[in-house]
């Protein structure tokens, strides 16, 4: 089987801001019905916010260490074995978390 890149892994650019790829992925998915401009100004605006309230750490660290606290380490796959279907923990492929 051959892996398969999404197409925002191959031509995903940097946000304008911030010049991050996590970034402009984010506002990628938080877009809704095209509106990118309206998606951007969400989210810099919480960037803003937390820049105000945290001013010693930058907020795209803040950012990071949030979206990795949620990414998923394992997960539940079916293994057949015997007739029987039983669940086994396995890892999550990185780009896939």
């Amino acid at each position: 089987m051959a892996k398969r890149l999404t197409a925002s892994a191959t031509t995903l650019k940097p946000d304008p801001r911030f010049g991050n790829k996590l970034v402009a992925k984010f506002i990628n998915c938080l877009m809704w019905e095209g509106k990118k401009t309206v998606a951007e100004r969400i989210f810099y605006g919480a960037m803003d916010l937390i820049a105000q309230r945290i001013k010693d750490v930058e907020p795209t660290e803040v950012f990071e260490t949030a979206v990795s606290n949620v990414r998923p380490a394992i997960e539940v796959r079916s293994k057949r074995v015997g007739g029987a279907n039983y669940q086994v923990p396995m890892q999550v492929n990185r780009r896939r978390q």
